[in-house]
């Protein structure tokens, strides 16, 4: 079987290494070839993924079976049209991947009732904010952390609009009340509209950098069993209002005292690497089951979950953009079961977030 993967990231490299494991031949695409995928796979074509019609032709040319992508929120509603258009296999409708993609959209789709929805103002120019403060002001359609600020007062949105703003392809800011507590991210799995699989972790960030993953914690010590009850009502209700029926799902969350609201959420594996740690931890991967799903309809992976987790952590390194890689001023502790390294000696590190990058990671037992 042949499969196309959008873009060339890592966590792109994740998805071709399983695609070749299952005997797949690979085939990636992307702006430019600057990422490990590229060489990863079978194949490279240099075509900008959102250029549907090109994607189309190079899959049509190539007699490509299916088309997909991981850790990409901008890849993610591609990938969903050009498989409808097709007549591909795919977990949700392009619809669902577009509303996931779109903050505004999102707010708009769980409603006012959702048990995890949180007070938003959508705006194209400022205006009065309505929600309270604190307040998080965010682009509505920009994925890596950009362009994310916390607003103490109606002076501070005039202060960092027109920044985020310029992250939004459509123009659009989003303001949310801000939630106090703990940031934790939720990967899960549904079936058929049924949540299968759920596992929260503890989502530390950078304190000096709001939102910017540090590091993640299995299982999860920042909240309470009553809040991590919730987690799974929240996300299947949440899910099934989207019309995330099938596939994986991941959430960012933060609780505040036993009650979990959705901050993120978007039908793909994560942008972190977590079905690697998750694979040690509950003996499920992710990832294997994604693509035996997506191109088998075979969920048996699922059968391996072993309800005690396995205490682990996943440590991001980061670097400021722009400057140099070296890879022999990175710590790497000597009872890590597993580590990447996203750039050589050398390299210049790429604006991603455009403050405060990922450059590699480990894995390690608690």
């Amino acid at each position: 079987m042949k499969v196309l993967i959008l873009g060339v990231a890592s966590v792109q490299m994740d998805a071709v290494l399983e695609l070749k494991k299952m005997g797949c031949e690979t085939f990636t695409v992307a702006m430019a070839k600057d990422g490990p995928a590229a060489d990863a796979a079978d194949h490279f074509a240099q075509i900008n993924i959102l250029d549907e019609e090109a994607v189309i032709k190079h899959i049509l040319e190539n007699h490509i079976d299916a088309v997909y992508s991981t850790g990409s929120d901008l890849a993610m509603p591609v990938a969903c049209r050009i498989s409808e258009r097709l007549g591909m296999p795919h977990f949700v409708s392009s619809q669902a991947a577009f509303v996931c993609n779109h903050k505004n959209a999102m707010r708009a789709a769980l409603t006012a009732d959702c048990e995890g929805n949180v007070p938003f103002q959508v705006m194209s120019q400022p205006e009065q904010i309505t929600v309270g403060f604190p307040a998080i002001l965010k682009p509505s359609d920009a994925q890596g952390q950009r362009g994310i600020f916390k607003l103490s007062s109606q002076e501070e949105l005039e202060e960092h609009f027109e920044e985020a703003k310029r992250f939004s392809r459509e123009g659009k800011v989003i303001v949310e009340k801000y939630v106090d507590g703990p940031e934790v991210s939720v990967n899960g799995y549904m079936v058929n509209g049924v949540l299968r699989f759920v596992v929260a972790s503890d989502r530390d960030t950078w304190p000096e950098y709001t939102g910017l993953i540090h590091r993640h914690v299995v299982p999860g010590k920042a909240f309470s069993r009553e809040a991590e009850e919730k987690m799974k009502r929240v996300l299947q209700d949440a899910c099934n209002r989207v019309g995330i029926l099938n596939g994986p799902v991941y959430f960012q969350m933060k609780v505040s005292g036993d009650q979990p609201y959705i901050i993120e959420m978007t039908p793909r594996l994560d942008g972190c690497h977590m079905w690697n740690i998750l694979a040690r931890a509950t003996g499920v991967n992710l990832m294997k089951l994604t693509f035996r799903h997506l191109l088998c309809n075979d969920v048996s992976e699922l059968e391996k979950f072993n309800e005690t987790v396995q205490p682990m952590e996943l440590v991001f390194w980061c670097q400021v953009p722009r400057t140099t890689m070296d890879r022999e001023k990175l710590e790497l502790p000597e009872d890590a079961v597993d580590h990447f390294y996203y750039y050589e000696t050398g390299d210049l590190i790429r604006p991603v977030n455009g403050r405060y990058d990922k450059i590699g990671y480990y894995i390690r037992n608690l």
